[in-house]
């Protein structure tokens, strides 16, 4: 019986079918848009999702006709949330996890509540971002939508409702709202019942790992051109996804998701609550896998900040690239010479991501000369990125968490001189899964896991995730990255004074 990973990320959704030995049998994919009516405003439109994600889901199970799937999971963006009527259909956009209207709920929380409690108890730091914040901006500023709402939903429970007919959510996802408690595996009445938040219009919790919501409604089945019954199986988080789709199902074990943003999944057998977490501003939340917690940094830049470069500065390989094929983006590293640029780059192009998190920090180039070339810098850019990362990890192990093995994922993982500057500049050796679409993988292996093709996640990963290879530190340029890396702890302290005067 195959299987279907459906991701509903940022920018896109994509859905994999996934055979009985893991092969892709088919996938679809659709890309949609971030609406930002005014400042700070980041929105979608949860209708036009759910019409592109139909469409991304038949396309994929066209192309696996021979094999139609049984069951299904979701892998889900974070954070944002929408309100509902009774069938579940949105009464205006959803307000995504990245958009910081909230700023006076996110000061309001940390007064009433103290953001050491509200860390301690849901793992989650104080950030606009949180889904809390969001329901606090709604209740003050959009009342009649407040008022009719049936209830309050994630990405997850949306399309759930939208497939099935019911809300569920995943343990993993509700703990990244701020409104659920680690410890007690439930929604956190003290703080709903202070925010006027009433758990009823909350989505019923459902563990991932197999826990199974119901079957895809048979008018949603007809548009997908099959048949039988598709089982729908508790899914989670995005990253959570990717981690397991990554082989991070133990303590230990961490991923390193690199796309337009750069994120780090760590596993841990019990949730480490930490004072260095909390002023790092690192999520702690459940993972999809039983038992299992993750921490979660962040770099906002990430590649992103290197597709702007070749936008912007690199349009003769973009060229290049289009006349003679090849990917600009190793056409503009062909020249970079072995070792550390001399170069030092501060990635804050949209502010500085964990454990700073400052929005008012800027991006900045150090060490040009004449002599500069294209080639620097873009290595320079990644090598920037490499010490942001480095700087998280430090923290991460600092705290007591421990991380024996790194697994690389996401776009960056497709460029070997990145992946060998993590591994000197980091200090480790890197694993490389073969599935590159790791969250779709970790969605689809909790639903193989919930229509009972396996007793366990653990049993599922040891067929579904192989790793491709292993890059291990180059020994001539571990020193000098080292100084390097210790100058670049200079940059941040020194330069944002001077950044924010820009």
């Amino acid at each position: 019986m195959s299987v279907v990973g459906l991701d509903i990320g940022t920018t896109g959704c994509k859905a994999i079918v996934f055979g009985d030995d893991w092969e892709i049998l088919g996938q679809g994919k659709r890309e949609y848009s971030i609406l930002t009516p005014q400042t700070q405003w980041a929105e979608q439109d949860a209708e036009i999702l759910w019409k592109l994600a139909v469409e991304s889901l038949a396309e994929a199970i066209n192309q696996s006709k021979s094999d139609p799937p049984g069951a299904m999971a979701l892998s889900v963006q974070g954070e944002a949330v929408i309100p509902v009527n009774k069938k579940g259909r949105p009464l205006r956009n959803a307000i995504l996890g990245m958009d910081t209207r909230t700023t006076e709920e996110n000061a309001w929380l940390a007064e009433t509540f103290g953001a050491e409690e509200l860390f301690n108890k849901t793992g989650m730091p104080m950030h606009t971002m949180n889904t809390l914040t969001k329901l606090l901006w709604l209740k003050k500023h959009e009342p009649a939508i407040w008022d009719s709402s049936h209830q309050f939903l994630l990405y997850e429970d949306y399309f759930l409702k939208r497939l099935t007919g019911k809300a569920t959510i995943s343990h993993c996802l509700a703990s990244r709202t701020q409104m659920y408690d680690l410890q007690s595996g439930c929604w956190a009445a003290d703080i709903l019942e202070k925010c006027g938040i009433d758990a009823g219009r909350l989505s019923e919790l459902s563990p991932a790992g197999g826990g199974v919501t119901g079957s895809v409604d048979r008018a949603v089945v007809a548009r997908l051109g099959i048949d039988g019954d598709v089982l729908v199986v508790s899914g989670g988080h995005d990253q959570a996804c990717a981690a397991l789709g990554s082989g991070v199902i133990k303590p230990g074990l961490a991923m390193v998701s690199t796309g337009t943003a750069e994120v780090v999944e760590v596993a841990m057998s019990s949730p480490v609550l930490s004072e260095s977490l909390r002023r790092g501003n690192i999520s702690v939340y459940r993972h999809v896998v039983p038992g299992l917690y993750l921490s979660m940094t962040l770099n906002h830049s990430g590649g992103l900040l290197l597709r702007w470069f070749r936008d912007t500065l690199g349009k003769d390989k973009l060229l290049e690239a289009e006349q003679a094929g090849g990917d600009a983006y190793d056409l503009m590293l062909a020249g970079a010479k072995p070792g550390p640029t001399g170069l030092m780059v501060l990635p804050h192009f949209s502010g500085s991501g964990t454990p700073t998190l400052d929005t008012t920090s800027r991006g900045a180039f150090l060490g040009m000369t004449f002599a500069t070339t294209q080639a620097d810098m873009a290595k320079a850019i990644l090598e920037g990125l490499t010490f942001e990362l480095r700087f998280n990890l430090d923290l991460l192990k600092g705290s007591g968490i421990e991380i024996e093995e790194l697994h690389a994922v996401g776009g960056g993982a497709r460029s070997d001189i990145w992946l060998q500057l993590k591994a000197d500049i980091c200090q480790m050796s890197l694993r490389i899964p073969r599935v590159t679409e790791a969250a779709c993988l970790g969605a689809a292996v909790l639903a193989s896991v919930g229509a009972g093709s396996y007793d366990s996640v653990s049993s599922a990963v040891k067929e579904a995730v192989g790793m491709d290879r292993m890059i291990t530190p180059c020994s001539r340029h571990v020193e000098a990255y080292r100084r390097r890396y210790k100058l670049y702890l200079e940059l941040y302290p020194k330069l944002i004074s001077l950044l924010r005067r820009c």
